[in-house]
């Protein structure tokens, strides 16, 4: 049978301001990137959702990203490579003491750094290699194919090949950028029949219309977006109605 992994955004909350569906989707997803007090989050949104995380026995991943509350970390900040390193190990270290365990399953960051980190070899490094320095068993969530991969395997670092069920992909596997119309798919149907595609196919149609192979080991879906837990629901029982095991 095969297996895909199903990963969330959770956690994004600060303070008074809530933000997305963490309680209602957890039933539904196998991964979850919790936001460590950088891009969103705080103390109290963090071990809120670790606890809840745990509740369902959801693995437990770091989502680190630029420190920019303001821009939800979707800025691209002027930072060498040792900075973010440090402040990934920071935001790694953080949100570990907030488990049971003392333990993180992975890393995923978020974000513009997440889409940097995609294309340049040197913020990707640094990202792996503060993330192996912090724990060596701790599995890097990266963009399949790109360069968050590529230096994963140069340095020994586990990693997980990520695709995004509602983005829309350029000829060169990066991302179309949010700015962009069209950079997220809001049919439902649609974005099923791409993420079966990716699965059982490994491939998607680009945004020009061409096809771009991948090898999936998870799949990203947002929790923020209103209909998250419909769609989660949907996609689910899809997936399993293909014979795909989530885990």
């Amino acid at each position: 049978m095969v297996k895909i992994d199903l990963n969330g955004d959770l956690g994004e909350s600060f303070g008074r301001y809530t933000l997305g569906h963490d309680q209602d989707i957890l039933p539904f997803i196998s991964s979850a990137n919790i936001a460590c007090g950088f891009h969103a989050a705080d103390p109290m949104v963090m071990a809120k959702t670790v606890s809840l995380a745990e509740r369902y026995q959801v693995k437990i991943g770091a989502h680190p990203g630029f420190h920019d509350r303001v821009g939800f970390g979707r800025r691209v900040l002027q930072a060498s490579p040792e900075e973010i390193a440090n402040d990934v190990t920071y935001q790694i270290g953080a949100l570990t003491a907030f488990t049971q365990a003392k333990k993180l399953h992975h890393v995923k960051p978020h974000g513009a750094l997440y889409n940097m980190a995609a294309q340049d070899e040197k913020v990707a490094r640094a990202i792996c290699e503060a993330i192996k320095a912090f724990d060596p068993e701790l599995i890097l969530y990266g963009l399949a194919n790109s360069a968050l991969i590529s230096e994963a395997q140069a340095i020994g670092l586990s990693y997980a090949q990520e695709v995004f069920a509602d983005r829309h992909y350029h000829d060169d596997g990066t991302l179309v950028s949010r700015s962009e119309d069209g950079a997220v798919i809001r049919n439902e149907q649609e974005v099923i029949g791409r993420v079966l595609a990716m699965v059982k196919e490994k491939r998607v149609k680009t945004i020009n219309g061409n096809w771009l192979d991948l090898d999936p080991d998870t799949i990203c879906l947002h929790g923020d977006h209103p209909y998250a837990v419909q769609f989660a629901r949907k996609l689910t029982d899809a997936l399993q109605g293909h014979q795909i095991k989530i885990g």
